[in-house]
């Protein structure tokens, strides 16, 4: 029997520790999707204890402990850290199978030594260990950071953010990590939301003139995206739920977005078009500018009303929904496609039963404008953990080229979840390495470690170009 979070976790034969120790471990990470905040990063943010580095804002912790019973009090509400931490312990050492419980240990054992599994009784101790290495200059935002060898953070940001941290940041002589924006228009795509209207209105006050027709809103995104390229922003991401595709014309739009700002009612199939063509513009513009284009899709947000008014969104009530993506996808990408740009694509779903309609369908637009110029991204949220990743990357290779796959990233609130990079790569290694030990691949390993590094760090890379 193996001991629990050994040196050879996660991995099952010879050609797998190999892989991990030698080639995979030590590679840098290039976190080119997440949720930190630039303003933490910038203001080099101290933690007062592990509570609120740990639980604050993580609503993977947040469902586990509802789904033990504990009061709202402890987990968003104003119990103080120490009744959170431990009511956190107190569910722990029940998440057998879940990934939490991996990913738990492995950010106790890699940022504070502490190798003891948290539960009732360790708490007390592991509260005091923990708190007292938060007090160390290494433990800051920026100390996470460098800690953990990233090279390149993207954050997630809306396209009338001002960045004013991320220019801070960059002005840092020393602090070497590249902390890159990412632009975020999903407020000016939903038109439907209740959302649309005051964002307009913000937006106008930014761009310093008003967005009265829908020539003014395009004139102001693309200005807004030139502000985030001078800024180093090289990638762009829509959240959508499914995915439908009409054509239509700006003329068209123009009257829906009219309608929207006289605050009169626009129905399902206007919502449609309108949300088609600003996709389709934006993936031009996108091309344009040399930026990759994410798109998640398949969320059903907020499922629990009576909790959103309480609490708000992103506080852990959001499911994977059933939702038709196919053809609407395969019409945003061919619309693209059809004039030559295309920008490059990563595909996120959230149903994994969509694994093999984006395993297919990315094949059919890559081309020579770069390796791997249309991406199955990796398993997102929901599909993060060790079944999730295995069915990604089998899937893809199946269908694709797990060769040129730009390879985890931590959509993540916070800075100790970058052993999310070890797990994934320990799960890599062993997939690779079932593979070579059953025969079904040579036993190459300068090949295996190239593909290894490269999965880990490289592709992305040469990928993303920052």
């Amino acid at each position: 029997m193996k001991e629990f979070l050994c040196k050879d976790f996660l991995l099952e034969n010879d050609t797998a520790k190999k892989l991990y120790h030698e080639y995979a471990k030590d590679m840098p990470i290039f976190d080119y999707h997440c949720h930190l905040s630039p303003k933490e990063i910038a203001e080099d943010k101290k933690y007062e204890n592990i509570t609120e580095v740990w639980l604050g804002g993580d609503h993977y912790k947040w469902r586990g402990m509802r789904s033990q019973g504990i009061e709202e009090k402890y987990i968003t509400g104003d119990g103080n850290d120490k009744d959170k931490f431990m009511k956190w312990a107190s569910t722990i050492q029940y998440c057998i199978g879940n990934p939490l419980y991996h990913w738990t240990h492995l950010e106790l054992s890699r940022y504070f030594g502490v190798d003891k599994q948290l539960n009732e009784e360790t708490a007390e101790e592991i509260w005091d260990i923990c708190n007292k290495k938060l007090q160390e200059a290494s433990f800051s935002a920026k100390g996470l950071i460098k800690r953990s060898n990233v090279k390149v953070i993207c954050t997630t940001d809306d396209p009338i953010d001002d960045l004013k941290y991320h220019k801070i940041i960059k002005e840092d002589k020393d602090f070497d990590v590249k902390v890159l924006p990412t632009f975020r228009p999903d407020k000016c795509v939903s038109i439907e939301k209740d959302s649309f209207l005051p964002w307009i209105n913000s937006l106008e006050k930014v761009v310093n003139y008003k967005v009265n027709n829908i020539d003014a809103l395009l004139k102001a995104m693309n200005e807004r995206v030139q502000y985030f390229h001078d800024l180093g922003c090289r990638i762009a991401d829509h959240g959508l739920e499914g995915v439908d595709y009409v054509e239509t014309e700006k003329e068209e739009i123009n009257k829906i977005f009219l309608k929207k700002l006289a605050n009169d009612d626009i129905n399902e199939e206007e919502i449609i078009k309108f949300k088609s063509y600003m996709l389709v513009f934006f993936g031009r513009l996108y091309a344009k500018h040399n930026w990759a284009m994410q798109l998640h899709m398949g969320c059903i947000r907020n499922a629990n009303t009576r909790m959103m008014k309480f609490l708000g969104p992103d506080t852990g009530f959001d499911t994977i929904g059933d939702y038709s993506i196919a053809e609407g996808l395969a019409g945003v990408l061919d619309a693209l496609d059809k004039t030559n740009e295309l920008p490059k694509t990563i595909l996120y779903n959230l149903n994994p039963c969509d694994n093999y309609v984006l395993g297919t369908l990315i094949g059919c637009f890559q081309n020579s404008d770069a390796k791997g110029k249309i991406q199955f991204g990796s398993g997102w949220w929901f599909n993060d953990q060790k079944d999730g990743m295995i069915k990604q990357m089998t899937d893809l290779a199946n269908l694709g080229m797990l060769s040129n796959f730009v390879g985890m990233l931590t959509d993540s609130r916070s800075f100790l979840s970058y052993t999310r990079h070890e797990y994934f790569r320990r799960i890599l290694c062993n997939v690779i390495g079932k593979w070579v030990e059953n025969g079904e691949f040579p036993c190459d390993m300068k090949l295996l470690g190239t593909i290894v590094q490269n999965i880990s760090f490289n592709n992305a890379l040469n990928y993303f170009e920052v």
